[in-house]
């Protein structure tokens, strides 16, 4: 169905064929498809495992406990390969591009999100500079900042980050920033809402400690807001993939990849870091919108 003029991204799936049960049947065929499609995946990354000697991948914790490199590849393609079941939904179920889960505009903007790519990575640079001083200041370890194993660990790990973390982390935006906020925005006008609460459902996914856990709802409230503000999901995803591609690097890079696939403790004087990059990258999305006039409203 085409898509009537003049809608904010939240509320993009409000087309003619708008029905009230659409929303919920796809949210809980989306969530269905987000364990299974991920259980499918790593059933079968345990079996390939057990068939070509590679160590098992999870443990008996539930924990990747494994290669680093292979566990890695598991969990980015389980979270991955949900991507296309989303687009389905939003055709199947509820009668409309799938490209409207992009932008107001029916598509990923590129040239927009290359231009949020470059302020994400001038945000991540002042974010780690901060985190740097602030865990330095309480004496707290910096390693896995700074820490260097050798090519031989770093070299397959980079190459499964570049052609991995981008799909992966695209998709945890289509779904908590895209699919979630717009299946509410079919209720309520005001986005507050489906933008908090999607944000708690997204934090409860991870294993960090309180201080991971508020990182990680901020950066969901955040994402959320910009994705309203902005009229699609390129500032979120040029965000989400730079994060994602420099965590899982300087992990990799320190020799500690398998800590990071588990996550875990967070010292609170990181969130230092978490203020002033999502600061900064904020304050550098809505200025670059305002100055090159990004539509806001479906047209």
């Amino acid at each position: 169905m085409p898509t009537p003029p003049g809608l904010r991204y939240d509320h993009l799936a409000r087309n003619a064929a708008r029905q009230p049960w659409q929303p919920v049947v796809g949210t809980i065929a989306v969530g269905i498809a987000f364990f299974v499609v991920g259980l499918v995946v790593l059933v079968a990354g345990v079996t390939l495992a057990a068939f070509t000697g590679l160590p098992r991948p999870i443990g008996d914790n539930g924990q990747f406990t494994g290669d680093p490199v292979y566990s890695m590849v598991l969990l980015l393609l389980s979270i991955a390969a949900v991507l296309p079941l989303v687009f389905g939904a939003a055709a199947l179920i509820q009668r409309r591009r799938p490209g409207t889960l992009s932008s107001v505009a029916g598509r990923l903007r590129w040239s927009w999100l290359a231009q949020c790519m470059v302020v994400a990575v001038v945000a991540l640079a002042l974010g780690q500079g901060a985190q740097y001083l602030a865990l330095s200041a309480a004496g707290l370890n910096t390693s896995d900042m700074l820490g260097w194993a050798g090519w031989a660990g770093f070299l397959p790990a980079l190459i499964v980050i570049v052609l991995l973390v981008p799909f992966q982390a695209a998709t945890e935006e289509y779904l908590f920033r895209g699919w979630f906020i717009q299946a509410f925005g079919t209720y309520v006008r005001n986005p507050v809402w489906s933008i908090l609460l999607g944000s708690l459902l997204f934090a409860s996914l991870h294993g960090y400690t309180w201080a991971g856990l508020l990182d990680v709802f901020s950066f969901g409230v955040v994402m959320g807001w910009l994705a309203v503000r902005t009229g699609g999901l390129e500032a979120p995803i040029a965000m989400h993939v730079s994060n994602n591609m420099l965590a899982f690097g300087l992990s990799a890079a320190a020799g500690d990849l398998n800590k990071a696939l588990q996550q875990g403790e967070v010292p609170w004087q990181s969130l230092a870091g978490t203020v002033v990059q999502l600061g900064a990258f904020t304050f550098g999305v809505l200025y670059l919108s305002k100055k090159r006039s990004i539509s806001t409203v479906s047209k």
